[in-house]
């Protein structure tokens, strides 16, 4: 029975970090619903393995006093945290590794279970880990999301168009801008625009890209994702 009702926490976990996770992956964060679902799973794992240890080791004499099982779990946590950190890595305007890191970290509380003795538990997390990295990437796959891109433009300075007229380009494209900030270079004098833009089509980026393209007052442009 407190089988029954420690699997009941990691589902409720789980689904408690997918449902915030979505809010997130709809306004295109790095960390969307599989990585705040696992986050959500393995602290829910820490916790369960640190309130009782008497329902965690039987037949071994522990006393409510003793502190030695909690301190190792917080240990294995702490250094699992490190670990994560390693892998999260920062490629220009994305981020890589947010998911494998939390993934990491599930994985260091199912060992946390079995090394309790726990094993019909840490099957249950075993597969709701698997099912979150699998499933859930297709759901995040086909789910509408905000898409944000950093842009700047270059035009000649005696060849400009003013931020009206830029902020009209952006949005008959189906894009709408979040950020704005202006740059005057030296010598060949360039005025510069940089954007950051959001959108829910997929498609504005590259029609963008096509439009700033064809217009030769553009003396140069970059469009990138910021995130990945």
């Amino acid at each position: 029975m407190v089988d029954i009702y420690v699997v009941l926490h990691l589902v409720a976990a789980l689904v408690a970090g997918a449902l915030v996770g979505i809010e997130r992956s709809y306004h295109g964060r790095a960390a969307g619903m599989r990585t705040y679902a696992l986050v959500c799973l393995g602290s829910t794992l820490a916790m369960v393995a640190a309130v009782d240890p008497h329902a965690w080791t039987p037949g071994m004499a522990i006393s409510a006093s003793d502190t030695g099982i909690t301190r190792v779990i917080q240990g294995i946590v702490t250094g699992i945290g490190f670990l994560g950190a390693g892998v999260i890595v920062k490629e220009g305007l994305s981020v890589r590794g947010l998911t494998t890191a939390a993934s990491i970290w599930v994985t260091s509380g199912i060992g946390i279970l079995i090394g309790a003795g726990f094993y019909f538990t840490a099957a249950v997390a075993t597969f709701l880990t698997l099912a979150t990295l699998s499933v859930f990437r297709r759901i995040e796959d086909h789910m509408p999301a905000q898409s944000y891109l950093h842009c700047y433009v270059r035009f000649r300075a005696d060849d400009m168009i003013d931020e009206d007229a830029l902020r009209a380009l952006v949005h008959e494209h189906g894009l709408h801008v979040s950020e704005l900030s202006y740059k005057l270079h030296g010598e060949p004098r360039m005025f510069e625009y940089r954007l950051v833009l959001w959108s829910a089509n997929p498609a504005g980026a590259r029609k963008l890209a096509e439009t700033l393209s064809a217009r030769p007052s553009v003396a140069e442009f970059r469009i990138s994702p910021s995130k990945d």
